[in-house]
C-alpha cells in the first residue's frame, strides 16, 4: 500500500479513536462496541496487528465490564499502535504487555 493512502487510514483511524475518547453523552454501550469492531476490522483490513489485538480485547472487556475508567488506557494505547511501524506478533505482544501493566491485569 502506498504510504499516503497508508497515512490517510491512520488518520482516520486516530480520529474515530479521539471520538470514542470523547464519549459523546447519549452515546450506548452497543454504539461504542460497534464503533470499536469497526476499527479492529479496518486494522485487520490494513495489516494494522497491534491496534487489531487492542480493539479485539477492549471490545471483549467492554461486553464483559461496561464502560470503565480503564477505557482510556485502552485508547491511548490504540492511538499509539495506529502508528506503529512494526506490525507483527511481536509488536501486539508488547501493546498487550503495556495495557496489563497500566490496568492491573
Amino acid at each position: 500500500m502506498h504510504m499516503d493512502a497508508l497515512n490517510f487510514v491512520r488518520s482516520g483511524l486516530k480520529s474515530r479513536i479521539d471520538v470514542l475518547a470523547t464519549r459523546p453523552a447519549g452515546v450506548s454501550l452497543s454504539h461504542m462496541c460497534e464503533q470499536i469492531d469497526t476499527i479492529r476490522l479496518d486494522a485487520q483490513r490494513y495489516g494494522l496487528e497491534p491496534l487489531e489485538r487492542l480493539a479485539s480485547t477492549l471490545g471483549g472487556a467492554l461486553a464483559l465490564h461496561g464502560v470503565e475508567p480503564v477505557i482510556h488506557s485502552y485508547l491511548d494505547l490504540m492511538r499509539d499502535a495506529v502508528d506503529c511501524e512494526e506490525n507483527g506478533p511481536e509488536a501486539s505482544q508488547a501493546y498487550l504487555a503495556a495495557l496489563s501493566l497500566r490496568v492491573g491485569h
